[in-house]
């Protein structure tokens, strides 16, 4: 069992995290009150994305990780409250 994260690891997470940012569809009006969870969750899941690429550049794959974790989970938390689609199984854990 691995202590570190390595670079297969993290691009594996990257990819599938990029592509669910990609493919994800709001599905809630714009203007209700899930509309602003909605819009609220994609901000967090596109921040800790960016955060990830961030400490991935400067060689932290720890925190790369973890923020690739966060901004997952803010995804598959959206599709699970249902203001997201989410069908694809292999990149919402709701889908």
């Amino acid at each position: 069992m691995g202590r570190e994260i390595s670079e297969e690891k993290l691009q594996e997470y990257f990819k599938i995290t990029g592509e669910a940012l990609k493919r994800l569809e709001v599905a809630v009006h714009e203007k209700s009150l899930l509309g602003v969870v909605a819009r609220d969750f994609l901000t967090m899941a596109r921040s800790y994305f960016e955060d990830a690429r961030y400490y991935y550049e400067k060689g932290d794959y720890v925190t790369a990780f973890a923020a690739l974790n966060y901004a997952h989970g803010f995804i598959d938390a959206g599709v699970r409250l249902g203001v997201f689609k989410g069908e694809d199984d292999r990149l919402f854990a709701f889908g």
